[in-house]
């Protein structure tokens, strides 16, 4: 499989334009647990600024701002984004927030060697091919400086909903209008491979509970 179904690809785009409409503020204003964690750890290896894949409202961006980093914020849905930079106003950190619209499937819109460190919470086990995700680390790879520190989330193949709802093929699911490509541990080693692999830690979070694996990679210096 080379890449997941475009239609698959333009429906979960709508779905989640219309899931913000509906449901602003979706995820509500604290930072997730794994944004603390990054914080942590993006501090730790003095980084500077912070690029967010897949940032949604923006609660977990809005964190980093208000930790002292400077954030570029992506995400595929203009409305989550707008959601985002209202807050970012509200909360007086507007000067800390850059939002962009891009789809992961595409280059990354910035230069080689050019950002501290990225965080992504549950972005790759999107509706993405294991090809495109292969080629999104490598682009995270590319604009991350030597040293730089990276910090994502997925659904792994532990979860509940492993294996329920609609088979895209490639460990891709759809259930309940959400499509999650869910992760074996074996995906994890292979995107480390030329870095540092600090960490993968297991975590639950939310209903069912899904099941995470937060992995914590770095670049050589």
């Amino acid at each position: 499989m080379d890449g997941a179904p475009q239609d698959l690809a333009d429906a979960q785009r709508q779905h989640w334009q219309d899931t913000y409409r509906t449901h602003p503020g979706m995820y509500g204003q604290e930072p997730s647990a794994p944004a603390a964690h990054a914080a942590r750890a993006f501090r730790a290896a003095g980084a500077g600024n912070v690029l967010e894949l897949g940032a949604g409202h923006g609660r977990d961006a809005l964190f980093f701002a208000r930790e002292g980093f400077t954030v570029q914020a992506t995400d595929f849905s203009p409305t989550g984004l707008e959601q985002l930079r209202d807050a970012a106003r509200l909360q007086e950190v507007d000067h800390r927030v850059a939002t962009a619209v891009h789809d992961v499937r595409e280059p990354l819109p910035f230069p080689d060697a050019s950002v501290d460190a990225v965080f992504a919470h549950m972005l790759l086990c999107m509706a993405l091919s294991t090809k495109e995700i292969h080629a999104l680390v490598g682009e995270v790879r590319r604009v991350l400086r030597p040293g730089g520190t990276f910090v994502y989330t997925v659904r792994h193949s532990g979860d509940a909903h492993y294996g329920a709802g609609t088979a895209h093929g490639d460990d891709l699911y759809e259930h309940g209008g959400f499509a999650v490509h869910f992760f074996p541990r074996a995906l994890v080693d292979a995107l480390a491979e030329g870095w540092t692999l600090n960490e993968v830690h297991a975590f639950e979070e939310g209903g069912l509970p899904r099941r995470l694996w937060r992995v914590t990679q770095s670049l050589p210096r």
